[in-house]
């Protein structure tokens, strides 16, 4: 035995493990994804989706933008100011988190995605092009979410392996299966509903009606089907837990 093999230097420890440092931080990643704000075998409460929704504050980050184009579209039906009122709305939000001392990360990526909005309005000179990104988001979601399914990995499934440590379990489950595919259907509903609305409107120029919708199928709709998700995958967990921990399993 080597001095290097008595103290241990020069060996590699697990956390050196390209593997397992991939494995910890795809988990991290999940785990601040809305579902992964509650886990499957807890009860969804309201405070719960509200965390997951990023708080009273990431709330009001993710609506007070949007609403400020609506009103200043619909008072002024100017595009330079509906477009540049809620860059400065996001920015204030960071500048805010800043002076608090908080994380900035969603609040940047917030005025990132409303800025691109802005800038692509601003260039093409019509108010349609702040909605394009929303919609490119809305179609590559619903496209990764479909192939997630068809290659039977769905995306949901992937998740709440990674939050519940169970890695690529769940495929193995015929109930948990299951119940993850719904639920990924259920994701594909929902972005699919927003093309489904937004899309006419986009192109028959119905900014105002638009910029509603998206307030509308934005946040509230999200948490609706976050709420479901939870739900109907609580179920099938807790059901798998109460069955291993019944007598005759022991």
């Amino acid at each position: 035995m080597t001095d290097d093999d008595r103290t241990g230097i020069g060996a590699e420890s697990p956390s050196d493990d390209p593997r397992v440092s991939l494995a910890a931080q795809l988990r991290a990643a999940a785990s601040k994804a809305g579902i992964g704000q509650v886990a499957p075998g807890e009860v969804p409460t309201a405070g719960a989706l509200l965390s997951a929704i990023g708080g009273v504050r990431g709330l009001a980050e993710s609506i007070l933008p949007g609403l400020g184009f609506v009103i200043v579209y619909t008072l002024t039906g100017s595009l330079v100011p509906s477009v540049l009122i809620p860059v400065g709305v996001a920015v204030l939000f960071v500048v805010a988190r800043i002076v608090q001392r908080g994380p900035v990360a969603q609040a940047l990526a917030g005025v990132f995605g409303i800025a691109i909005s802005a800038a692509i309005a601003l260039l093409s000179g019509r108010a349609e092009g702040n909605f394009i990104p929303g919609l490119v988001v809305n179609v590559v979601s619903l496209l990764a979410l479909l192939v997630s399914i068809a290659v039977r990995w769905p995306v949901i499934g992937i998740i709440v392996g990674l939050l519940t440590n169970e890695g690529s379990a769940w495929r193995d489950d015929k109930a948990k299966r299951r119940v993850l595919v719904l639920t990924t259907w259920l994701w594909c509903g929902l972005f699919a509903a927003r093309l489904a609305v937004q899309l006419p409107l986009f192109f028959a120029g119905q900014i105002t009606a638009l910029a509603t919708t998206k307030l509308v199928m934005g946040v509230p709709l999200y948490a609706a089907v976050l709420w479901v998700t939870w739900l109907l995958v609580r179920t099938v967990y807790r059901a798998r837990l109460e069955a291993d921990a019944a007598p005759g399993r022991l």
